[in-house]
């Protein structure tokens, strides 16, 4: 899990807020939001995921199914369509036969 850095950012007085404090504020989120890592999240399989409690926007690799899944608030929903890609084509051309395998 990430965490969020601790910051010492001063309040912002008044209506606006300087440019400085605006620059440092925009520097820490770039720093906060570099230290999520989307490749690795927390593995579950079926039989976990319906014993524990998850945060709504809770983003995990659900094991059982083979696929990234996001927390809605009632259910887990898959990220991405799982892809089929075709193995062993083969072409015939006027040279001659090549065959690909994958």
């Amino acid at each position: 899990m990430s965490s969020i850095l601790q910051t010492r950012l001063p309040f912002a007085q008044g209506e606006t807020v300087s440019s400085d404090v605006f620059n440092r504020m925009i520097r820490i989120l770039e720093l906060n939001l570099s230290a999520v890592d989307i490749n690795i999240s927390p593995h579950f399989n079926a039989t976990e995921i319906s014993e524990l409690q998850f945060a709504t926007g809770a983003i995990i690799f659900n094991t059982t199914n083979g696929i990234h899944q996001a927390f809605d608030g009632t259910q887990f929903r898959d990220l991405y369509s799982h892809q089929s890609y075709p193995t062993g084509q083969q072409i015939t051309s006027a040279v001659g036969a090549v065959t690909v395998t994958t």
